[in-house]
């Protein structure tokens, strides 16, 4: 099979990959764009690109092991031995880790911007800012419909993190160009004495803007590594379990589910009762798969443990 091309929409990696080399474009020219007009708003821009770089680039190589492991190629044996349940669980780590970095450069941020504004602000170029607010919307706007199109069918949690960073990193550089355009406007007028305060008043909204993503993307990641049942996935199993009870005449179910990232962790305990007449090893796996197509999902990241047991102390 062809390796996906760099610029391939159809693979998690590729997609990843092309994010990468994108953001580490616009915060290269972030931060020398900021230098130059004097912008600490589009310096925090870069700074923050740069770390979500950095964090789509750990994200790829965790993607890469998960891959690996679900389809049983390119990893080292011993890796396998000793992670013998996947790196799914690696999967929220990175996207807790990631949320908190970004939080932790917004405050930051919006520190040093209350402390320019009670400062009496600072001077800055509009004509340089202007052009890279313009040149970063229309990139970042681009890079978010490109992997919103493509993750209509990868369906990644990283991709879905990844889309939000692009649509929150347009709709920042979008407030601070109608802040630079307003500044622009009101140099040589009656207003520009405000001019100072436009750069670090327009840093402080967009910090308080988007502080709550990253936040949101903390607790999701949260509930993944406490192995939370999402309530989706715990009614659908009951559904179809009970199903299965009433069929074959078992006498209850007992299910337990977590979501790890992009895996779901089902165990099935069906008690049956002990009057029952015996069934062959290859009747009981019958009624396993018969489950498991009923539960669907993609199997390479589905755990799934079905058990059939005449003791309910198994069960609970």
């Amino acid at each position: 099979m062809a390796r996906p091309s760099f610029l391939s929409m159809r693979d998690e990696s590729a997609v990843l990959r092309l994010s990468i080399a994108t953001t580490l474009l616009i915060a290269t020219g972030g931060v020398l764009f900021g230098l130059f007009s004097g912008s600490f708003s589009i310096i925090f821009d870069g700074v923050y690109s740069l770390v979500d770089a950095s964090m789509s680039a750990l994200a790829l190589a965790v993607v890469r092991l998960i891959t690996s492991h679900a389809v049983d190629v390119d990893l080292p044996r011993k890796w396998r031995e000793r992670f013998t349940m996947g790196f799914w669980h690696l999967e929220p780590m990175v996207l807790a880790l990631n949320g908190t970095l970004l939080v932790a450069v917004t405050v930051y941020a919006l520190i040093n911007a209350i402390t320019s504004l009670l400062g009496g602000g600072h001077a800055l170029h509009f004509g340089p800012a202007l052009v890279y607010a313009v040149m970063t919307v229309s990139v970042c706007a681009a890079m978010a419909l490109l992997e919103v199109r493509a993750n209509r069918r990868i369906r990644s949690d990283f991709l879905r993190l990844d889309i939000k960073s692009w649509i929150m990193s347009a709709g920042i550089t979008a407030a601070l160009l109608i802040a630079f355009g307003a500044g622009y406007a009101i140099e040589g007028t009656a207003w520009a004495s405000y001019t100072p305060y436009i750069d670090p008043a327009a840093l402080a909204f967009v910090c308080v803007v988007i502080m709550p993503i990253p936040l949101a993307e903390i607790r999701q990641a949260l509930l993944d590594m406490l192995l939370v049942a999402p309530a989706d996935l715990k009614a659908q199993v009951d559904a179809i379990a009970v199903k299965f009870v009433e069929r074959y005449a078992f006498q209850y179910h007992r299910a337990y589910v977590a979501k790890v990232g992009r895996s779901r962790e089902i165990e099935l305990y069906f008690v049956v009762p002990p009057e029952m007449p015996a069934k062959r090893l290859a009747e009981w796996d019958a009624i396993r798969d018969e489950i498991g197509r009923a539960i669907g999902g993609d199997e390479a990241h589905r755990w799934l443990t079905i058990m059939f047991t005449c003791d309910p102390e198994w069960a609970e």
